[in-house]
């Protein structure tokens, strides 16, 4: 069938300092938005076409030298689209605005930090409420609040029941997952750590192949049998959903291990972090590490030990995640802003598409 929806672009900001959360969640919501009909976009800057190349091959792209505002205004210029996806922190309302010319936007945000100017604004941190955004927004944009609104990929849902029945045996796997860009070199000086203390259990590590860490961790793995090195691995779900402990960043990520109700510690690792993980860590969903404060190797050794020796812990932990997100809110997201996109209609092409050349 040919696609038959409305053309939606995405921009969605990736490298080194940012890492690939933006892209891989703008992913989810683009095959979402796809598989209702929709024609998507990705403004792709040379660090997004990684992840593409890895991740989204068949996602059609505009190359961008940069997704900072002028550059972005340069590669777009002439691009046809009827509605935009913005999953970048460095933008505010007045890029917003000028992207998207009228058409209707949505904005992916965690900070609730800044002005923005979509017509729709998707946060999924636990702890958000209406009013943390009410001077930030106008009084008729949308707020979808809440890990309900998680961009997931379908394949945890397809996996939760499976997960959640198998719960609650022996620790036999752990798994470690940072993100794609390993923020800090955390990866390999987790995995020393945990190497002392999992015994002769299997350690699953996930890593991205632009990591830094990359090349030494192989070489430790090639010594060490109980360790396994996922590299731009396309089989996250069934990872998390073999898994029987996991340590991993306090980001994106964070709801696919609770959708398939992993007994989790999460470590801080972005300020902008700190708000979900406290809100996680309050509603007993989750152990909380904070990868900048003092005494992290400590803080790992304590939290690991508890991991494996207290069966009612890790029962407790895969209760409370398990009703924190149920993987289904990249399709709730697609069908609210296709509605949204429906209600307005397209908005009248000016001449230069962008409205950036006066």
């Amino acid at each position: 069938m040919i696609p038959s929806g409305p053309r939606i672009l995405f921009i969605a900001n990736a490298g080194p300092e940012v890492g690939g959360g933006h892209v891989m969640r703008s992913i989810t919501l683009a095959r979402a938005l796809a598989a209702r009909g929709a024609i998507c976009t990705m403004a792709a800057s040379p660090a997004v076409a990684v992840i593409l190349d890895q991740f989204a091959p068949e996602l059609a792209r505009e190359e961008a030298t940069s997704l900072n505002p002028d550059d972005l205004a340069d590669a777009l210029t002439g691009v046809d689209f009827e509605a935009v996806v913005f999953d970048h922190y460095g933008l505010d309302r007045d890029d917003h605005r000028a992207l998207a010319h009228g058409r209707p936007a949505l904005v992916l945000d965690d900070l609730a930090d800044r002005p923005l100017g979509g017509d729709m604004i998707v946060d999924s941190g636990p702890a958000r409420s209406p009013t943390d955004y009410a001077l930030l927004v106008e009084d008729d944009v949308r707020l979808l609040l809440g890990p309900a609104y998680a961009p997931v990929r379908p394949e945890f849902a397809d996996l939760r029941d499976a997960a959640l029945a198998r719960r609650g045996g022996p620790v036999r796997r752990v798994l470690l997952a940072l993100g794609l860009t390993d923020p800090g070199g955390l990866t390999t000086r987790i995995v020393d750590r945990l190497r002392l203390r999992l015994g002769d259990l299997a350690l699953d590590v996930v890593i991205g192949g632009s990591a830094p860490g990359q090349k030494a961790l192989l070489r430790v793995a090639a010594h060490d049998p109980r360790l396994t090195i996922h590299v731009d691995t396309p089989h996250m779900g069934q990872l998390i959903a073999e898994a029987d402990i996991g340590i991993g960043a306090a980001g994106s990520t964070t709801w696919e291990r609770c959708v398939l109700g992993l007994p989790q510690a999460i470590l801080i690792v972005a300020e902008n972090q700190r708000p979900a993980a406290q809100a996680l860590a309050e509603r007993g969903a989750a152990l909380v590490i904070d990868a900048g404060a003092d005494g992290l190797d400590q803080a790992i050794d304590r939290v690991v030990v508890r991991l494996l020796t207290d069966a009612a812990l890790r029962s407790r932990l895969t209760a409370a995640s398990a009703t924190v997100c149920d993987g289904r809110g990249a399709a709730r997201t697609a069908e609210a802003f296709l509605g949204l996109i429906a209600e307005r209609g397209a908005p009248p092409q000016p001449r230069d598409p962008l409205n950036l050349g006066d």
